[in-house]
């Protein structure tokens, strides 16, 4: 039995993998949603990318999980990226939906499209605000889906987004897949390019948005599935 932990990205806790838990559940395996620290239920907890990477670990150690495939959505790619590498031969395979990836001393804010002095300075009060519904149109979602997404956001906290990644291992060793959402874009960022061009590492394209667990969950569940039975 594979024992799926699933990570969403920014602004989202472990509520938005609801329709993709069963469909893993149903297949015999286990799915252990996480809620990062100063996200959803856990607003108010201190939070930086250290605490993060450290969420995720203690997720996997705590309930002695073995056969990990590790999934990390969009920000989450990052501290996913960097647990990855701390759980040693209880990782079967990473998965980054659509997400960023861990480089040794960049940030999320960094590697933003916006630039880094500019998406820093676009926090409020020391968090990320969640975005309107305007700003999930053209990504695949219904009304009812974005309407969703709206009501269960909650702030990010800046300093996770903010500080540094630290990889205790080259991601091009881990074995890896990674999932592009084509309506957020054709091509993977550059950095993931480099890395889809060793041999652990392998692409899957959805003809989706940048929320498959919304806009598609069977699909995406399917995807994970056959990571594996690959």
């Amino acid at each position: 039995m594979t024992e799926f932990v699933l990570v969403a990205g920014a602004w989202l806790g472990s509520w938005a993998w609801d329709e993709v838990v069963p469909e893993l559940r149903a297949a015999g395996h286990g799915a252990h949603p996480v809620t990062l620290s100063g996200l959803a239920d856990r607003q108010g907890e201190p939070a930086g990318q250290r605490t993060h990477v450290q969420d995720i670990v203690d997720v996997i150690e705590r309930a002695d999980l073995r056969d990990v495939v590790l999934v990390g959505h969009s920000y989450s790619g990052i501290p996913v990226g960097q647990a990855a590498g701390l759980i040693g031969d209880r990782l079967t395979r990473v998965v980054f939906v659509d997400s960023d990836v861990p480089t040794e001393g960049e940030s999320f804010a960094s590697g933003s499209w916006l630039g880094e002095e500019k998406f820093t300075a676009g926090l409020e009060g020391g968090f990320w605000m969640p975005p309107a519904a305007a700003d999930f149109a053209g990504q695949d979602l219904t009304d009812e889906q974005i309407a969703r997404l709206v009501e269960g956001a909650t702030p990010h906290p800046g300093a996770t987004l903010t500080e540094p990644a630290m990889p205790a291992r080259p991601l091009g060793e881990l074995p890896a897949t990674y999932i592009k959402c084509l309506l957020d874009g054709a091509e993977p960022r550059e950095d993931v390019a480099e890395l889809l061009t060793g041999t652990r590492w392998r692409l899957v394209e959805m003809d989706t948005g940048h929320w498959p667990m919304f806009s598609r969950p069977r699909e995406l569940a399917r995807i994970l599935l056959d990571t594996v039975e690959a």
